[in-house]
């Protein structure tokens, strides 16, 4: 007889609970964190956890010395978020459309399971429409905006988004595209122009496409998640995926810059450098503690391990046929953010509001993974970094998004105000939260609590 599907969920979660080594979170941070040997099972461990939303006058939780406040709610998915030098806020609201074709007989159950963690807060203040950039302005810095507008609309699933001279450039999930753009402009009217196709198709299974511009200018840098979880679809699916794409923008041209990440986000230059860094959703359904997923500089033509292999020479055993030759050269992340914490955006510090400890450190909203039955992420995690390395455990920095095992928020994009505020686009939430210095002596990057 067959089964329902919470039925299955209901197997799914005692078999995430069954026995097996606990390991302290503790121990997956870093460069050299612990890896058991991988599990594989008919049905994953998960975690899903109902999406309530945020009632009226509950925030998030921020750290002594801090207050947080929302700068826009109401919103549709938002996803990412950009802050321009003139004070206004760029909010990316995206929502993909269609699924993707059955290959395995436990795929419904995993897309079933994962439509409810990335559902939205049913509260009735989100507008029908997404796929678009607002546009908030906050003229004097005081985190009280003065006005809100539709920046463009009719987008196709948007991501990320990257400024350049008087360019806005906007990543859709299939394309690259250039719209004319003078900071202090409400509405962008003129068409836009389409810079370069992206990798895209009927199977699309990681949609979003991060986007960062070199220091220069010169260069636009996007993230190509891969089509599958460890190329059950076989490589031809994977063709310029799993990667980071170098694109020249005048001319469209672009090439792979460094490959084997599974799903490259947050890409961003650490400050006054020419190091490309981002953080990595690494795969799953080898156990609740694997794959680590994790942030690390990018090294051009690098070669990160995916498919074959992770955090190095370690062989995923289910990738068929096996490359050695690949494996034997992929290179090692630099920090380990722990398994199934989903990172989706990144942003250093480099504001003077926060006290000293945090200046040069790394901002990391994690939206939260399904598979594990004891949660990991639903925050914005703090690593500090000393000589532009990261050191330390991550320090829970905004918290509170998962709560009495029900989902107010899930954060993703972050990004650092002109004034040294913090924003995180919440797309549970539908809300984008402004973290501030507050005054009193936040104890900042030394030490923390380990994710949960």
């Amino acid at each position: 007889m067959k089964r329902s599907l919470a039925a299955l969920l209901a197997v799914s979660a005692l078999a995430g609970c069954g026995g097996g080594q606990k390991i302290d979170p503790n121990a997956q941070y870093g460069p050299n964190p612990l890896l058991p040997e991988p599990k594989e099972a008919l049905i994953s461990d998960v975690g899903v956890y109902k999406v309530v939303g945020w009632k009226a006058g509950e925030t998030p939780t921020v750290p002594a010395g801090f207050r947080i406040e929302a700068i826009a709610t109401g919103l549709a998915n938002p996803r990412n978020v950009l802050a321009l030098p003139n004070g206004d806020v760029l909010i990316v609201e995206s929502k993909k459309e269609g699924g993707e074709p059955v290959q395995r007989p436990k795929d419904p159950i995993r897309d079933w399971i994962m439509s409810m963690a990335h559902g939205q807060a049913k509260s009735g203040e989100a507008p029908p429409q997404s796929n678009r950039i607002t546009l908030v302005r906050d003229a004097n810095g005081d985190g009280r905006p003065d006005g809100r507008s539709v920046l463009v609309d009719k987008l196709n699933a948007p991501f990320g988004v990257a400024v350049i001279g008087s360019d806005l450039y906007v990543a859709n999930t299939d394309a690259i595209v250039r719209y004319p753009f003078v900071p202090g402009q409400t509405r962008i009217t003129a068409p836009g122009v389409k810079v370069a196709d992206l990798p895209a198709g009927p199977i699309n299974h990681h949609w979003t496409k991060s986007l960062t511009a070199s220091p220069d200018g010169t260069r636009l840098y996007v993230g190509i998640g891969s089509n599958s979880n460890a190329m059950e679809r076989g490589e031809e699916a994977e063709r310029d995926r799993a990667a980071i794409l170098e694109v020249d923008p005048k001319t469209g041209l672009l090439k792979v810059y460094a490959s084997g990440l599974r799903n490259p986000n947050g890409l961003t230059f650490y400050p006054g450098s020419n190091t490309l860094w981002a953080v990595i959703n690494e795969r799953d359904e080898l156990g609740p503690d694997l794959v680590p997923d994790y942030m690390t500089s990018v090294q051009p033509g690098g070669f990160y391990g995916w498919p074959y292999s992770y955090y190095g020479q370690h062989v995923d055993p289910r990738v068929r046929p096996q490359r050695p030759e690949l494996v034997a050269k992929a290179i090692s992340p630099d920090y380990s953010l722990g398994s199934h914490v989903a990172p989706l955006g990144l942003a250093f510090y480099t504001g003077a509001s926060f006290p000293a400890a945090y200046r040069g450190g790394a901002f990391v909203g994690e939206h939260g993974s399904w598979n594990r039955s004891d949660p990991h992420g639903y925050k914005v995690a703090f690593i500090r970094f000393q000589g532009g390395r990261p050191t330390g455990i991550p320090q829970d920095f905004v918290t509170g998004f998962l709560k009495d095992g029900k989902a107010r928020g899930r954060p993703v994009g972050v990004a650092v105000d002109r004034t040294g505020a913090l924003l995180v686009a919440d797309d549970v939430g539908n809300t984008v939260w402004r973290i501030s210095h507050a005054g009193g002596a936040p104890a900042a990057g030394t030490g923390g609590r380990s994710a949960t």
